[in-house]
């Protein structure tokens, strides 16, 4: 009984130790110095390199730090840092911005120049759509700066207590959020009707012809949102709707507990595919092209989801298709045509790349048009500068010069 009593009171001390180390808890300012002293002792009795450094107050600079003693880092301390340090401190540092335009709560963009870090999880994870790098805190240094995770968590306990500045996110609104089904949420929106607020956006903001409008809403396609914004369907390949894009003046995202699969605008049985990363680029799409007969035009939402390559690879498998790669003109629009043309070549149909001639088809709708207005403002006379690089004609889009981007099993299938 004594030999029992005495292995408990052994025992409890280190069951104490495990439970405090099983998960991180809230740090105090002495506890943070203490981390962050710690963490980058540990580097110091493992042999990292000399130069070990901390940010120097510019981006992406960092200096040695002097008097590193040795010491052990503790799993426990990995999650603290973890928890401590969130991927927008480690982007900020480095020179990379907020790109409001494109971000969502749940899903922030990032740019540097061309590189493109999208951070989800509330800050706790990210990924790079230019590549199929993703991670967590120290992946991203990692990935970033080219180190090892020893240097990386050692530059990410240096950024603890970092600043970062915090997107002004708009609130919701009445009627955004519901216990509602997806589909209940859908019916209960009305048709977007000429003088709506949807109208009014997707016709004088985005240059989105009546015609074409009227041609989305009788296929059901489209939705009022609120505050003036528009929902476009997305549906599988059994046509059940999955949720829907949201796009407005003051607001974009997706459907709350929705899927991405695929916005689809014209007939599926259409031997011609025309995949762009946004609905009202699909839309605009078709308006340049005169809605163009035995074309389907698709939109990811801009995702690149399993049930979107899947929906894809289905409608592609179909005899005689042609998958068009009508991405944005940017490197994260090439990267999905690289995805198109390879799951081209997996199902064996012809691939082509069909380029805007601006950064995405809507900012090129929205310059034909305006081109438009200023030759007829001017009696006709056509506008003094040149014509335009690759200019586009209603019914004849421009394909890449020399077909450079053309391609795939049967080679070229000119329009």
């Amino acid at each position: 009984m004594a030999g029992s009593l005495s292995r408990r009171r052994l025992a409890a001390p280190c069951e104490r130790q495990a439970a405090r180390e099983a998960s991180p808890l809230p740090m105090s300012a002495c506890m943070i110095r203490q981390l962050r002293a710690r963490a980058l002792a540990v580097f110091a009795l493992r042999g990292l390199p000399e130069g070990v450094r901390e940010p120097t107050g510019k981006e992406g600079l960092w200096r040695p730090i002097a008097g590193r003693s040795e010491g052990k880092m503790k799993r426990r301390e990995i999650e603290a840092l973890r928890e401590q340090v969130r991927c927008a401190a480690v982007l900020e540092h480095a020179g990379f911005a907020i790109d409001a335009k494109e971000s969502t709560r749940r899903a922030v963009k990032f740019r540097r120049g061309g590189e493109i870090i999208i951070v989800i999880y509330e800050g706790r994870g990210w990924f790079d759509p230019l590549s199929e790098a993703k991670g967590d805190v120290f992946r991203l240094v990692e990935h970033l700066d080219r180190v090892g995770f020893l240097e990386g968590a050692e530059r990410v306990a240096a950024l603890v207590g970092f600043q970062i500045t915090e997107p002004e996110w708009r609130a919701a609104k009445h009627g955004e959020r519901s216990d509602l089904s997806l589909p209940d949420r859908w019916q209960s929106r009305r048709h977007p009707w000429p003088r709506s607020a949807s109208w009014r956006y997707l016709n004088r903001e985005r240059r989105l012809p009546a015609n074409v409008l009227r041609t989305a809403i009788k296929s059901d396609l489209l939705r009022e949102g609120p505050q003036g914004s528009m929902w476009a369907l997305h549906r599988d390949q059994a046509g059940v709707l999955t949720g829907w894009e949201a796009r407005g003046p003051l607001y974009r995202g997706f459907a709350s507990g929705g899927t991405k699969v695929l916005f689809r605008f014209g007939s599926d049985s259409a031997s011609r595919l025309a995949v762009t990363e946004a609905a009202i680029d699909a839309m605009t799409l078709a308006a340049i092209e005169g809605l163009r007969e035995g074309t389907l035009y698709l939109s990811t939402g801009g995702g690149w989801s399993p049930t979107t390559e899947a929906a894809l690879e289905e409608l592609a498998t179909k005899p005689g298709v042609q998958l068009v790669a009508a991405t944005d003109a940017n490197p994260q629009g090439d990267m999905f045509a690289e995805r198109l043309r390879t799951l081209a070549d997996d199902v064996g149909c012809d691939w082509t790349r069909l380029r805007p001639p601006e950064e995405d088809w809507n900012e090129s709708l929205k310059i034909m048009e305006r081109e438009k207005r200023e030759r007829t403002e001017g009696g006709g006379v056509p506008h003094a500068r040149g014509p335009r690089q690759g200019k586009l004609r209603p019914v004849e889009p421009a394909l890449d010069a020399d077909g450079r981007d053309a391609g795939g099993s049967q080679g070229v299938m000119k329009d």
